[in-house]
């Protein structure tokens, strides 16, 4: 008897297999843009209580975690149950150029938005520049601009 291999069959197989529901950490989506001076991170956590919510810094390594507890009546027969308990983990490495002791975070409607504000100096900013040339003229010219403005001064008053 000739056995056929089913390339289709085995991948339904493997990735029925990785999706499957399991217990243990599960990843939160989010999202992540800079806005002026401070980054916004904001990540979906439907149906966790606020106080299970616990964000660390530790060095330059920001983590979030999360528990979601599932209400479950006793002598209750399950129609379906797709929602899903666990814990939740996120962790970034915030890099260079981050004021961690400024990170603040709100809670709102599921959704758990952190700032994470930029230090001064990692702020973008203009630079002046100063031409070799003009530099003697300039401070010349005020030199003499402001003696004429105190003979003019005194002109006025005799």
């Amino acid at each position: 008897m000739a056995m056929k291999f089913d390339p289709f069959r085995e991948l339904d197989r493997v990735a029925g297999a990785l999706l499957e529901n399991r217990p243990g950490l599960r990843l939160m989506p989010m999202d992540l843009y800079r806005e002026k001076d401070h980054y916004i991170l904001s990540a979906d956590l439907p149906g966790v209580d606020p106080g299970s919510v616990d964000i660390d810094v530790d060095g330059q390594l920001l983590t979030i975690r999360a528990e979601r507890t599932l209400r479950g009546a006793e002598g209750v027969k399950w129609l379906t149950r797709e929602r899903e308990g666990g814990s939740f983990l996120r962790q970034l490495n915030l890099g260079q150029g981050i004021d961690t002791e400024g990170i603040s975070a709100r809670y709102d409607n599921g959704v758990l938005n952190v700032m994470i504000p930029v230090v001064e100096r990692a702020k973008p900013r203009k630079i002046e520049i100063v031409s070799g040339e003009s530099s003697a003229p300039v401070e010349s010219a005020a030199v003499e601009s402001s003696a004429s403005d105190t003979e003019r001064q005194g002109a006025v008053e005799a």
